[in-house]
């Protein structure tokens, strides 16, 4: 176990990596610009002390906490009391505290970050300072041994900036964390705060010490600050190259080469600091609360929990995910009934019913794509920052979120069926209205399931929704039966069909409604009527469905199901021909939903490159 006073050393640190934005296909194919991001860094922090890594954009502040998390490779030692830190190492030192002493936690660190006062207010309701606040405690509750952040102040303003400083250095004090941070324009007010400084430039360093050695270094060396100046910003300017000309750019270059040598031949007495035990302010009771990880199944639970907390609650963004996930298919539905209600039994009823069905069956695709895209997107992108810090596989996250999707989907399903169905047929046939339902159900299923594999690479959600509904509406288009009839197609499109959902689910539900007695013999209106061509069509219901009354297209439900759902060269009994059974094509439309559910666990599973995963973790 880790004592309450240790050193992390950084010594002799080379990290390289892309140095310019690619395009996709220059990072599908492995063809972006890299290079040396971090050169020969070496520093050495304490227990209990706030160390600001200082440099303009594009010094390497970020990758460098990349490198001490243990997130990306690199080349040097980095130790924690003498022992290389890991990355299993790094995730335990943020352990998951249980039971009471989770709860005194809570209190105490909500009170130490000034959170108290907020403590029963909803997370979108808490100011820039505040959710900054929040987010540091989430990482303290855990009693880290090292705490990264990358621009706590990012955007505050100068008050706020000095709380949340002035925060972080008690805490460092009162829990003897290691506390490292970014920051790009540090203020004068916040010098007092800061142990330690690093000022990067390029991925040199120019200075790595303590920030009472910083004004004598400096000085000694024919730099020193003028009167009035901010010594943080003076020399961070210093230690930066001037790009308004190319004089200045290589004026400034030679300036600050010179002074990352200077600090390798002068700075190492400097940068080990030799702070006497009389400075250093230590918690003696600091323990590392390593518990180890929580058990996978309560995992699972905590994020179900915190999934349900998100939906049931009376704020904005509890009502609006309430909303989608219940209201949303059924308002649609409620549309399309305004549309066919008046629909007649006659010969037009084939094309307006199968037409319904199509809209309902579409639409269900739709909704599902726009619900998961609105609602899976936050979890999908904390999911990525957390999972950084090893707390939980993307297959915990998505056996939670179908925990909890899958009873309001069904639910969703059944009213949105249950507004149509008596259009299509009779509600009283229980059993047939819920297995319309089922089919509708895994509709929704899995096109939910597609869009958060599309999600786990896009992260705009407007692109993800164009993607899905371009693949969407490809096997709609194919395997609806509806836009183009089967026997249209060529054999090799005929069977494309056969790897699509929507395939079964169309034939499914065509089936559900058009095997009822009441499509046979149809009239074409209140004064034409069929019967008098009734053993025309039936001689032609298995075959051409032609007729000499062209206004008595079809006899009976069999025979459209004939014409939209089976091959040119078919001629058997459609009743009779297995690929068509009922239960079948239920059946293998839920095994589509279930697959692609399974296929996703495996999906996040996958490690994916870093150029997809950085974009979460902005």
């Amino acid at each position: 176990m880790i004592g309450s006073d240790y050193t992390l050393e950084l010594c002799n640190v080379f990290h390289s990596g892309q140095v310019e934005p690619g395009s996709f296909f220059q990072r599908l194919t492995g063809g972006v610009k890299t290079g040396v991001i971090l050169k020969d860094v070496s520093f050495t922090t304490h227990s209990g002390e706030v160390t600001a890594i200082l440099g303009s954009k594009g010094s390497g502040k970020r990758a460098l906490l990349d490198v001490i998390a243990r997130r990306v490779p690199s080349k040097g030692h980095i130790l924690l009391e003498g022992v290389p830190l890991e990355a299993d190492h790094f995730n335990s030192t943020c352990a998951l505290v249980s039971g009471y002493l989770k709860s005194s936690k809570v209190k105490q660190v909500m009170a130490d970050l000034a959170l108290s006062n907020v403590a029963n207010k909803c997370v979108t309701n808490l100011t820039k300072s505040e959710y900054r606040r929040l987010v540091i405690g989430v990482q303290l509750i855990r009693d880290p041994i090292i705490l990264l952040l990358d621009e706590p102040t990012w955007d505050l303003d100068p008050l706020n900036t000095y709380l949340v400083i002035s925060i972080l250095s008690n805490a460092a004090k009162k829990y003897g964390t290691d506390i490292i941070l970014t920051m790009e324009k540090p203020r004068s007010d916040v010098f007092p705060f800061l142990d330690r400084v690093v000022y990067l430039c390029l991925g040199d360093v120019v200075y790595a010490g303590p920030t009472r050695n910083l004004l004598d270094y400096f000085g000694s060396i024919g730099f020193p600050c003028p009167q009035l100046e901010n010594p943080l910003m003076y020399y961070l300017c210093l230690s930066t190259v001037d790009r308004r000309s190319r004089e200045r750019f290589i004026e400034s270059n030679h300036q600050i080469a010179a002074l990352v040598e200077k600090f390798k031949l002068e700075g190492q007495g400097i940068m080990q600091g030799n702070l006497h035990e009389n400075n250093r302010i230590v918690n003696p009771n600091k323990i590392q609360m390593n518990y180890g990880k929580p058990g996978g199944l309560h995992v699972i639970w905590m994020l179900y929990l915190r999934l349900l907390v998100s939906i049931f609650n009376l704020k904005k963004n509890g009502m609006k995910q309430m909303f989608m996930r219940l209201f949303s298919l059924p308002l649609y539905f409620f549309v399309m009934w305004i549309f066919y209600n008046e629909a007649k039994d006659y010969q037009r009823a084939f094309i307006t019913k199968s037409g319904l069905i199509f809209n309902a069956m579409v639409g269900t695709y739709f909704i599902s794509i726009m619900n998961t895209i609105c609602l899976y997107s936050p979890y999908r992108t904390r999911y990525y920052q957390e999972s950084q810090e090893g707390l939980y596989s993307g297959a915990s996250l998505l056996l939670s979120w179908n925990l909890v999707s899958l009873p309001f989907s069904f639910l969703s399903t059944l009213a949105s069926a249950a507004v149509i169905y008596p259009i299509l047929s009779d509600l009283s046939e229980n059993m047939d209205f819920l297995y319309f339902a089922l089919a509708l159900w895994s509709c929704y299923v899995y096109a939910e399931q597609q869009a958060i594999a599309i999600m786990m690479f896009v992260k705009n959600g407007l692109v993800a929704g164009i993607v899905n509904i371009y693949i969407s509406c490809i096997y709609i288009m194919l395997a609806s039966g509806v836009l183009r009839s089967y026997k249209g197609f060529e054999e090799w499109l005929y069977y494309l069909t056969y790897i699509t959902h929507t395939r079964y689910a169309s034939i499914f539900m065509h089936r559900n409604v058009f095997k009822q007695p009441t499509f046979n013999i149809l009239p074409y209106s209140d004064q034409e009527n069929c019967t008098s061509t009734i053993s025309s069509l039936l001689q032609t219901s298995a075959s051409s469905n032609t007729n000499s009354n062209a206004n008595c297209r079809y006899a009976s439900g069999k025979a459209f199901l004939t014409e939209r759902f089976t091959s040119k060269n078919f001629n058997g009994d459609l009743y009779t021909a297995g690929d068509f059974n009922p239960e079948f094509n239920l059946g293998v439309s839920f095994a589509f939903s279930l697959g692609i559910m399974v296929f996703n666990k495996f999906l996040y599973l996958m490690p994916l490159p870093s150029y997809i995963t950085d974009k979460f973790r902005e």
